[in-house]
């Protein structure tokens, strides 16, 4: 299952009141908004998974990030 970076939100339809969830996920966000996270003082746990993240898209070669 892949690593999730936020809450999953439950959206209703009002005409139709069927339910949709939307999840959002670690390989769904940009480079960008990655890095800006993590330089960020945010949870550990959660900044620790982004550090992952951008490790596993060097490793692809998708980007050139490097931690010291």
């Amino acid at each position: 299952m892949p690593v999730k970076f936020g809450k999953s939100a439950v959206q209703i339809n009002r005409e139709t009141k069927k339910k949709s969830i939307s999840h959002e996920y670690m390989k769904q966000k940009t480079i960008d908004e990655l890095v800006e996270f993590y330089n960020e003082n945010k949870k550990p746990k959660l900044r620790r998974k982004v550090k992952i993240e951008i490790e596993r898209r060097n490793k692809l070669g998708k980007s050139n990030i490097v931690f010291s």
